[in-house]
């Protein structure tokens, strides 16, 4: 079985998530998310979510790519990830590009193209939050 991982905030879930999603499922047979919590995003992004973790994570369980949902906490945990999940494949969308290349050694790093023309900065901008 390919185990493929990635991560991400994934608040106001669409189509350019959703199509990230089956991008990367499509590159093995078992698909990880690693979701950041409230706090990881809070702590250390500086970023407030407009849905819970627990509702963020219940939205992403209901998507057919996606096989288990894990709480991402900190940035150094992914090469962790990689090891206990026993993951061949390590997804993230290209504005990411070059970041992870040090995950190399454990596994193949993959970055896709994002969705150019969705995004949830401009949603939220678009509705003034």
């Amino acid at each position: 079985m390919k185990r493929i991982i990635t991560y991400g905030t994934y608040d106001l879930l669409h189509y350019g998530h959703i199509s990230l999603l089956k991008r990367a499922r499509e590159l093995g047979d078992y698909l990880i998310v690693a979701l950041s919590t409230d706090a990881f995003n809070w702590n250390s992004k500086q970023k407030k979510c407009y849905f819970s973790y627990e509702k963020r994570k219940q939205l992403l369980e209901a998507v057919r790519y996606v096989d288990l949902v894990i709480p991402e906490e900190c940035w150094e945990q992914k090469a962790e990830d990689v090891k206990l999940y026993k993951v061949d494949v390590f997804v993230m969308g290209d504005d990411w590009k070059g970041k992870f290349d040090f995950l190399k050694e454990q596994c193949e790093v993959v970055y896709l193209p994002r969705t150019p023309e969705i995004s949830t900065t401009q949603i939220k901008k678009e509705l003034g939050k």
